[in-house]
């Protein structure tokens, strides 16, 4: 293995948790996930000789992941809708691993699932504590339209949560 490909491995261990993040958002079956994981990597692993560090590493990778995992969706026409949520666990994806969250955050996947593609990417966003400023540099918008998409995402996202208590 050459020094690149192991810079690339190592890049990608670390940052992980995003590309499964943005898988369990759009994919709802494992095998979903997986590939769409896969996908994600590869478009990465093609991509990564053109990083060139202009912007950190893992800002490059999300725009890459989200990109691929919405032309993913589009080709594969692979949507699941399962209704269930609950609206207090709006950040718990923060901490997967948490036992006592964990059927929290299943539900909290199954309703982001319900989502558009753009909104999917906003919540995705948001969960990650960008700015308004980095989400708008992210989707190629205006700083007042991320701010209202973004808002308009969140609201759909309660609105389907607050269904599924019912």
């Amino acid at each position: 293995m050459n020094s690149l490909e192991q810079e690339f491995l190592d890049k990608i261990e670390k940052h992980k948790g995003i590309i499964f993040k943005i898988s369990k958002m759009y994919m709802s079956e494992k095998d979903d996930r997986d590939d769409l994981f896969q996908e994600i990597t590869y478009q990465i692993w093609k991509a990564y000789l053109n990083f060139r560090g202009q912007s950190e590493f893992s800002t490059w990778l999300y725009r890459i992941a989200l990109n691929t995992a919405i032309i993913f969706l589009k080709s594969e026409k692979k949507r699941s809708f399962i209704s269930n949520g609950e609206l207090s666990v709006f950040k718990v994806i923060q901490d997967e691993y948490d036992d006592g969250k964990e059927e929290k955050l299943a539900q909290m996947y199954r309703a982001i699932r319900q989502l558009n593609p753009i909104d999917k990417a906003f919540i995705f966003y948001y969960l990650e504590d960008f700015s308004g400023k980095d989400i708008a540099e992210q989707m190629g918008i205006s700083e007042g339209n991320a701010r209202v998409r973004m808002n308009r995402a969140k609201n759909k996202l309660k609105d389907i949560l607050n269904s599924n208590k019912s």
